[in-house]
């Protein structure tokens, strides 16, 4: 007998960047060589003194379970790297941690959305947002941020999508799938529109802000105003910064109230995080920090080399991101021409499939982020691996006609 899923998974997609990396296990499990740009973590190995961490945890029994926000290390180890980063003081009861930053964003909209309500999203998106949104009975409000503006969002557009349901506004900074971050004067603008509306809440995903180029220090929004404080949930974790993806321990700040919600959703759901988990992560943000230092400049060294080798192909281009490991790619030009086998490209989802089936390279496609006529390339891969996968696109874009 079949199952009679609920309305709320039925209104919901499957995450596409989780589609295309099981669409690429598939084939290499087939015997293909797929040179492989969808992942979403880091290729390092969690550093070692972490591990000794997690090791050590288990030796001494610390195999049970724990306080529903975390352990007194963990929240003591998050509240010292928010007053080193940001300068912003938080006490034990404004935290939430969870199985990684994905799932505290979600119980954070369980806790406070109600049919109707409305979440401003900016486009493009990390794929789970609007998602999350429908699942938990609210109204996805995309906003359309363009390549023009940077593809971040800006106070007229902030304002004009703001209404009386709108319960949450998400920025991620620096962003997936764009890497773009927001400087101090684009926050505190964004601020200044907020200020209006004070029963809007603000739930900033900071995930990838220690993978950062700039010069100047990645800001949070929660610093840049603090007559927002009680209103801005940060999320943040150590999946991506501390190449701990499969540890799965991820964590919120924000308000008391909100907090509480959260943790009594997670009671019932999961009870805590792993407890050796969180051992690990309290080492990840108390140790040595030369791991994220070391990785950067890899990364920084590659994304230099990919927004190079896409500048050399006549039908590409792209923004060069600030943070991340991501580069959004724009393949317009690529749109309304046919492959040698006389397929018409017609969107950004055929030529990621073209690239597959021609090049054997795996790249997403932008409008899986609310971005048509681009597409998404992860430079957390080897810088041969980029290389070649960059040298393929560059062939398969020259075949088009």
């Amino acid at each position: 007998m079949a199952v009679n899923t609920a309305e709320r998974v039925r209104r919901i997609n499957p995450s596409p960047s989780t589609a295309a990396a099981q669409r690429v296990r598939e084939l290499k499990s087939q015997g293909h060589t797929i040179l492989d740009l969808t992942v979403g973590e880091p290729d390092f190995d969690t550093p070692d003194h972490v591990k000794a961490a997690a090791i050590r945890a288990i030796e001494a029994g610390e195999t049970k379970y724990t306080a529903v926000n975390g352990t007194p290390r963990l929240r003591a180890a998050i509240i010292g790297k928010l007053r080193q980063r940001h300068g912003l003081t938080v006490t034990d009861g404004q935290i939430a941690v969870g199985g990684g930053a994905k799932q505290v964003i979600f119980l954070a909209l369980m806790a406070t959305l109600d049919t109707g309500d409305e979440v401003v999203v900016p486009a493009p998106y990390w794929v789970s947002y609007p998602d999350m949104v429908l699942a938990n009975d609210g109204t996805p409000v995309l906003v359309d941020c363009p390549e023009s503006d940077g593809f971040k969002l800006t106070p007229r557009r902030l304002a004009d999508a703001l209404t009386e349901r709108t319960r949450w506004v998400v920025l991620n900074t620096p962003g997936n799938p764009t890497g773009a971050a927001y400087t101090r004067a684009e926050l505190r603008a964004l601020a200044d529109v907020l200020l209006l509306h004070p029963h809007v809440r603000v739930l900033t995903d900071e995930i990838y802000d220690e993978i950062w180029y700039a010069d100047e220090d990645t800001l949070s929004l929660a610093a840049v105003e603090p007559r927002l404080a009680d209103r801005v949930f940060l999320t943040n974790g150590v999946s991506k910064s501390y190449a701990m993806t499969g540890w799965r321990i991820g964590y919120g700040v924000g308000p008391a109230d909100l907090v509480t919600a959260i943790n009594t959703l997670q009671s019932q759901i999961s009870s805590c995080p792993s407890s050796i988990s969180q051992a690990a992560a309290a080492e990840a943000l108390t140790g040595p920090q030369d791991f994220v230092r070391d990785t950067v400049a890899v990364y920084r060294a590659r994304r230099d080399t990919a927004v190079k080798l896409i500048a050399d192909i006549p039908e590409l281009s792209c923004t060069t991101p600030a943070g991340g490991f991501y580069l959004l790619v724009n393949c317009q030009g690529t749109l309304g021409k046919s492959t040698p086998d006389g397929q018409r490209i017609s969107t950004d989802e055929e030529f990621a499939r073209h690239l597959l089936d021609s090049q054997q390279v795996a790249v997403i496609h932008g409008a899986a982020y609310g971005a048509p006529g681009y597409f998404r390339i992860s430079f957390a891969t080897s810088s041969d691996v980029l290389t070649e996968a960059c040298a393929r696109i560059a062939t398969a874009c020259a075949a088009l006609t």
